[in-house]
């Protein structure tokens, strides 16, 4: 799914994104609204990963969803 998409679905993707990284916040999320980058920082920041894997991980679940 391209990231226009998953902007446009954001609202029912949000439950998949928190399950898969639990330690987001909802206001993580709510910031995020299907921004790609924010999401990417945010995963970055709350797993101590690089930018390289956070980005990694963002993709691997796009092409899932």
């Amino acid at each position: 799914m391209d990231s226009d998409r998953i902007k446009g679905k954001w609202k029912q993707i949000k439950g998949s994104v928190k399950e898969h990284w639990g330690k987001l916040t909802d206001d993580d999320l709510d910031q995020a609204e299907g921004h790609r980058d924010y999401l990417i920082g945010k995963v970055q920041e709350r797993y101590g990963i690089s930018k390289d894997e956070a980005r990694e991980q963002v993709d691997d679940f796009e092409r899932k969803l």
